[in-house]
């Protein structure tokens, strides 16, 4: 529930926007009564400012012509608000605009009156984010400028590109509509050249890129959260259907991203399907649960997961050293699921 002070504000905001507003709607607008509404104006009467009212039926309350609210008169919320959103920006960006974020920070806490400032250091001292990222951000920070600085500019980059399972990196042209930052991955979206589409790119997949002199243009109805919203899931090499127990069913709850299907159970237990790149990936997840977690299908994951276990337990109740495991590399990471469009 809105304070006092907060929906004073509003209200000055809402009769700034627009002259001549009728008390009902007003108080629609605050979601308070009438008797409120008329409280409010009063009360913005007392302070000061220049509240009148035309009679008639085109009238209603307005500010006097010209009067603009003074800067920053935020409520603590709001100061609050701006002062977390700029520490996730420097958290999420990094480098990119850490110094810019500190700086408003400064600013913001050498304006804001007394109530505002105890509001802020409480939220700094009660509410944190952490680990939102998955990749190095200080080892990305010089590629993430460079495509900033290509879409500033609208300037098309030349890249390479190491796609998921290709044995070699791409070279591609790239008109550059937006960054993103989703589920812990530096995104870069925009018009791939090489694919004549649009595309998706992880930024730490780009191996190397370049500010070309030709200039684009990004399309008038572009809307980023929009494409994001309808873009295609990557076509699936498998579906691996998994049981997890219900010690572990919270896991697909809090993934739901990952799933094609859920179905939870009477026991408590659920039953997802995986859309994987490939059975290594599938295996993987499915393992790193142990006996919480058992495959259903199809098979030829059943038999991975098996062989994987046995060859756990000749590793930890043998001497001898182990035989090679289908499917374990021998050095680097194991393979995960990505974008196989790309």
């Amino acid at each position: 529930m809105a304070n006092t002070a907060t929906r004073l504000i509003h209200l000055i905001l809402l009769l700034q926007r627009q002259p001549n507003q009728k008390a009902a709607d007003l108080a629609a607008q605050l979601d308070v009564s009438l008797r409120t509404l008329h409280r409010y104006i009063s009360m913005l009467e007392e302070m000061g400012l220049p509240v009148y009212t035309e009679r008639g039926p085109y009238g209603g309350f307005s500010l006097a012509r010209g009067y603009k609210m003074p800067p920053l008169m935020l409520s603590p919320e709001e100061a609050a608000a701006l002062a977390l959103g700029a520490g996730l920006v420097e958290q999420l960006w990094g480098d990119l605009y850490q110094v810019e974020a500190r700086s408003a920070l400064a600013k913001l806490d050498q304006v804001l009156p007394e109530e505002q400032r105890h509001e802020v250091a409480w939220a700094h001292r009660s509410l944190a984010a952490a680990n939102l990222h998955r990749a190095d951000t200080a080892a990305l920070s010089p590629t993430l400028d460079i495509l900033r600085q290509g879409l500033h500019q609208r300037h098309c980059l030349r890249l390479t590109y190491a796609r998921q399972g290709s044995a070699e990196p791409t070279r591609r042209d790239f008109d550059t509509y937006a960054l993103v930052h989703r589920a812990g991955w530096w995104y870069v979206v925009g018009f791939c050249h090489l694919r004549n589409a649009m595309r998706l790119l992880r930024v730490d997949r780009i191996r190397s890129v370049e500010i070309l002199d030709t200039s684009y243009a990004i399309p008038a109805d572009f809307d980023v959260h929009a494409w994001l919203a309808q873009e295609p899931l990557p076509q699936a090499a498998i579906l691996a259907r998994l049981r997890f127990e219900p010690q572990v069913a919270d896991f697909v709850r809090q993934n739901g991203y990952l799933w094609q299907d859920v179905a939870w159970q009477p026991d408590g237990s659920v039953i997802a399907t995986l859309p994987a790149s490939d059975l290594f990936y599938a295996a993987g997840m499915a393992g790193s649960f142990g006996p919480a977690v058992t495959v259903l299908d199809p098979p030829e994951l059943r038999q991975l997961v098996a062989e994987w276990a046995q060859a756990v337990i000749q590793l930890y109740t043998s001497q001898a050293q182990p035989h090679p495991v289908r499917g374990i590399p021998t050095r680097g990471k194991r393979k995960g699921a990505g974008n196989g469009k790309n």
